[in-house]
């Protein structure tokens, strides 16, 4: 996001809690602390910004969010952070705000049917998340919601739907999907088998990020606040999407189908309401993004086995 609004010539202020891993910051100004302290959250806001995408959270993929082992810290520090980021944007007179929602917002008993999930956004009530990540995204989005309506606030919200691609976290717990298995396959040798929690016949679509990027922007220069899906259409099982990665790098390999954290049996992006109000679906193939991420991946992992790191 940050290089996406340099290249359109704005002015960029970058906030973390660590610094990037993986390319030195290219914001204007980079600052280092965590958003869920009040306190720093205001020092922060010392204008009124044209534009604030409010997209920190404390998340991770299935091993982090369905184990129940993290579910207070989550639910406790993102919950700070979206009622910090929120108000201090009201109160600096902000231009108009985004958040990051979640589709993992949606009732789960809507999601057990790996073929024909529903996630059309009027579905998410009655309310059902099958995870306190999800309830907890909910409860911003009514959050950010109500400021609109009291405050009169610009506020845009869309349901993010597993967005992967270079650069992102791909070891350690937290990574998704796509990352562990793009690992996975770039450490295993031709012949050899790699790991899948579940049957592997749990279904997902995923989202380029770059094409997350995009559909972002026209959201927040949009007359329209959402809360709307970002998504892919192209749904896949987790067994398919580690063949076509396999595909991609050109290794035979074994799936292992073992027990492991799952989340719901399907999730699909419902587009039909981001085409009808901004004109736009995202265009890129799965494949395209996965050659894009395997290649990032796979010299990731060449670099921690010739013991250097590398940037970009």
């Amino acid at each position: 996001m940050v290089n996406r609004l340099k290249s359109e010539g704005f002015w960029v202020r970058g906030v973390d809690l660590k610094p990037h891993e993986f390319q030195p910051p290219t914001a204007d100004e980079f600052i280092l602390g965590d958003l869920s302290s009040q306190k720093f959250t205001r020092e922060i806001f010392d204008r009124p910004f044209d534009e604030v995408y409010q997209l920190a959270a404390n998340m991770g993929g299935a091993g982090y969010l369905f184990t129940g082992e993290h579910d207070a810290e989550i639910v406790e520090q993102s919950a700070l952070i979206n009622l910090n980021v929120v108000r201090s944007a009201q109160r600096s007179q902000a231009g108009s705000i985004f958040f990051s929602s979640s589709a993992c917002v949606y009732p789960q008993d809507n999601q057990e049917d790996p073929d024909n999930p529903i996630c059309v956004e009027s579905s998410v009530y009655p309310a059902d998340p099958d995870s306190e990540y999800g309830w907890e995204k909910l409860f911003a989005e009514r959050l950010f919601m109500s400021f609109q309506r009291q405050y009169g606030m610009n506020c845009k919200i869309a349901r993010y739907h597993n967005v992967f691609g270079p650069m992102g976290e791909w070891r350690g717990g937290r990574e998704k999907a796509p990352a562990a298995i793009c690992r996975k396959i770039a450490e295993a040798s031709e012949g050899g088998s790699i790991e899948i929690w579940g049957d592997g016949k749990q279904t997902r679509s995923f989202l380029f990020v770059d094409e997350c990027i995009e559909g972002t922007l026209r959201l927040m220069r949009s007359d329209f606040s959402g809360p709307v899906n970002v998504g892919s259409v192209e749904m896949i099982s987790l067994n398919d999407l580690a063949k076509l990665v396999m595909d991609i790098a050109g290794k035979s390999l074994t799936i292992e189908n073992i027990p492991g954290p799952l989340g719901v049996r399907g999730r699909n992006s419902d587009n039909r309401l981001i085409l009808e109000k901004l004109n736009w679906k995202p265009s890129a193939t799965l494949r395209a993004g996965l050659k894009k991420s395997y290649a990032w991946i796979a010299a990731q992992v060449k670099a921690v086995r010739d013991g250097c790191s590398l940037t970009e």
